[in-house]
């Protein structure tokens, strides 16, 4: 709010600013104020109320900075502008303002009036009163005192705001294109983007109102517009807006669908609008000049495909509920056959998104690199790419009611196995990159069993194989990277035997006895690091050292004859007396 509020501030010096022109006639710049007011105080992002009370605000400071109050809080008085009293600018910035807030509150209506019908009523009174202040400043610029440029502008404003009926829409269209076209060339190149701007807006209006006349090319008109413009933005969202109006009205003749030799009655209104615009859009997604638009129209295209299963969905979960237990479990309900065929527009539809993803890389992996420190697609990105189309056609072989179709399930299998053989391809590729050789050569092997099972099983298939890659192509090409793959196998063989790198030796020394020279070994970050040896080995150390005395043989002892026990001597006596400790 205080970033809206600094915006009004600067709006409103700008137009204290712009009073009178130095000729002095009165002017006002509509388009430029409108354009700015509604960018900046929230119709970027569709946000009518949040501009409804812009313009209430600004409207009440205008009215205060005049002195052209409507009465006081207690009572009002009204008060009307005459061409007398417009003697500022700002007077002709008040009617203008109330022609916006009324056509704000008209849009906002229109946008709650989906799920509140009643409010059309409300709607129709707002955008009257738009055009009933629209016309007032028409009056008003018919003063002297206002410039020719404000008149044609204010002419504008009166025409827009009137066209409620389709004829009298058609001519009002072109006669504000002729206006805007006069304009821009009257105008500097800066201000003359914004007139021609506006004049692109218009024309899908008058294709629109063409159509509503009974012009049915219109709606072809609208189709291509959106080819060629619909980018992003207001402008493509106003041609989405315009097309699914169109749609809806060619509902309502539209009763019931056939597929797969059922009909299936259609009561959903947001079933019958998304499948009368469904060749439409396939036809616009093969028109599409480049895959930007063609990736924005196969995501609208699931955006619309997506809420039509909620709502059937939903209507689904209601029948159920009124059935009970009574239900037939072994037969498919209508409800329920059409829930399946809007899942299998769903799931080929993704099919074909990715499948236009995956050539739109294929054709760049085969591209030289520009710039090798920009990252370029890699065959996984391809693999990606298959996997989400594998899924979706295992997704496609589970619906209910195509249980026992043999037929379909036959059909299902045999695209399975051409994506099947693509993504095999590209795991190769992958493998090749970093010089698995032989692994690469295995995968290849497994491309060209499915390539020939596909080749075998397709002969009763040709219709189902009209919109499937080619697999001739690819076993041709698969035969030639077995060729390369063999060369470089060798080629790189050869190198590795001519050139060892030192840092791919083996060697067993543990890390504390070469701690002077660097080598890449990957096992001291594992659970055995060979650090040290262990146990370690024997080393011979001294042994304790011998002494010898060479004095010793020189040396006499003393006798010891005196110490020494005589044998022989006591007979009987001394017996007894050694026994008792006599003699000792």
């Amino acid at each position: 709010m205080a970033a809206d509020k600094q915006n009004e501030t600067k709006v409103s010096s700008m137009d204290e600013n712009k009073k009178n022109s130095p000729d002095g006639n009165i002017g006002l710049e509509i388009l430029q104020i409108i354009k700015e007011s509604q960018q900046q105080h929230g119709l970027r992002h569709g946000d009518y109320q949040r501009y409804r009370g812009y313009c209430s605000r600004r409207l009440r400071r205008l009215r205060k900075t005049l002195g052209f109050k409507m009465g006081n809080r207690h009572k009002y008085i009204g008060k009307k502008i005459t061409v007398e009293i417009v003697s500022d600018s700002r007077y002709l910035l008040l009617v203008l303002m109330e022609a916006e807030r009324a056509w704000s509150y008209a849009m906002q209506l229109k946008q709650e009036a989906n799920t509140e019908p009643r409010k059309r009523f409300h709607l129709m009174a707002r955008l009257r009163k738009a055009a009933k202040h629209s016309e007032k400043l028409e009056k008003l610029c018919e003063s002297p005192r206002v410039d020719a440029k404000t008149k044609l502008e204010a002419a504008f404003e009166h025409h827009y705001s009137f066209l409620i009926h389709w004829h009298s829409a058609v001519i009002g269209c072109v006669v504000i294109m002729t206006i805007y076209e006069k304009l821009a060339s009257a105008f500097t190149e800066e201000l003359a983007v914004l007139y021609r701007q506006r004049v692109d807006e218009i024309s899908p209006n008058i294709r629109y109102c063409a159509y509503n006349i009974g012009d049915q090319n219109a709606i072809n008109d609208l189709m291509q517009m959106r080819l060629t413009g619909g980018g992003g933005g207001m402008m493509a969202e106003k041609l989405e807006a315009l097309i699914t109006q169109a749609r809806t009205r060619q509902a309502a003749t539209m009763s019931e669908v056939e597929w797969r030799g059922r009909t299936v009655p259609v009561k959903i209104d947001k079933a019958r609008i998304f499948l009368l615009g469904l060749a439409d859009n396939e036809a616009a997604i093969a028109q599409a000049s480049n895959e930007e638009t063609k990736e924005h129209l196969y995501e609208t295209l699931l955006a619309e495909c997506r809420d039509t299963i909620q709502a059937v969905r939903e209507e689904l979960k209601s029948e159920q509920r009124d059935r009970g237990s009574d239900a037939d479990s072994g037969k498919v309900s209508n409800l329920q056959f059409l829930h399946s065929y809007l899942t299998y527009i769903k799931l080929c539809t993704l099919v074909k998104r990715n499948e236009s993803m995956a050539h739109t890389l294929q054709a760049k992996l085969k591209e030289p690199e520009a710039d090798e420190n920009k990252r370029g697609p890699r065959p996984q990105d391809l693999i990606r790419l298959y996997d989400i189309i594998l899924q979706s056609l295992a997704e496609l072989s589970t619906l209910q009611g195509l249980e026992d179709d043999h037929t379909f399930q036959k059909e299902v299998s045999l695209k399975t196995l051409v994506y099947k053989a693509y993504r095999c391809f590209f795991i190769a590729q992958s493998y090749v990159l970093v010089k698995k050789w032989s692994e690469a050569l295995v995968l290849y092997e497994r491309v060209l069993k499915y390539a020939k099972e596909v080749q075998s099983k397709a002969k009763s298939f040709n219709n189902s194989l009209k919109d499937l890659p080619d697999v001739q192509e690819l076993i041709a090409e698969v035969n030639a990277e077995k060729y390369s793959l063999q060369a470089a196998a060798i080629l790189d063989t050869d190198e590795t035997a001519e050139v060892p790198s030192q840092q791919q030796v083996k060697d067993n020394t543990p890390l504390c006895n070469r701690l002077e020279t660097f080598r890449l070994d990957p096992t001291l970050v594992g659970k055995q690091p060979n650090l040290v040896q262990f146990p370690p080995d024997f080393q011979p150390i001294p042994c304790k050292p011998l002494f010898f005395d060479l004095a010793l043989n020189h040396v006499a002892f003393p006798p010891l004859d005196d110490k020494v026990e005589q044998k022989g001597k006591g007979g009987l006596t001394g017996y007894i007396k050694g026994i008792f400790g006599f003699g000792s």
